[in-house]
């Protein structure tokens, strides 16, 4: 194993197992290819990474989305909802109406 890639001495490793369809599979080993890295340091880098970004989002209560989600998000807020016969039945009680 080279050093190049290897943690320090004093950090211990261990195995990540993961069980991938193969387009999943596949889309890993293009994304390594493009970084011209193996799957397993691509694996790590970026998930990992996300994995800090998403410890931190929750942490700070913050949440990120990406621009598909957002667009889901305030497509959902500028929908008027549908109310329920129940919930028009509980608005009319308590608006006191009978």
């Amino acid at each position: 194993m080279s050093k190049r890639n290897t943690p320090s001495t004093s950090e211990k490793t261990s195995p990540l197992m993961v069980r991938l369809d193969s387009e999943s599979k596949k889309a890993l080993t293009e994304a390594a290819k493009l970084r011209r890295i193996s799957v397993s340091d691509y694996v790590r880098k970026v998930t990992v990474a996300q994995a800090r970004r998403e410890v931190a989002s929750a942490r700070d209560q913050t949440i990120l989305l990406s621009p598909d989600e957002q667009l889901a998000f305030w497509q959902s807020l500028q929908a008027p909802p549908k109310l329920t016969p129940a919930q028009k039945r509980l608005g009319a009680i308590m608006r006191g109406a009978k």
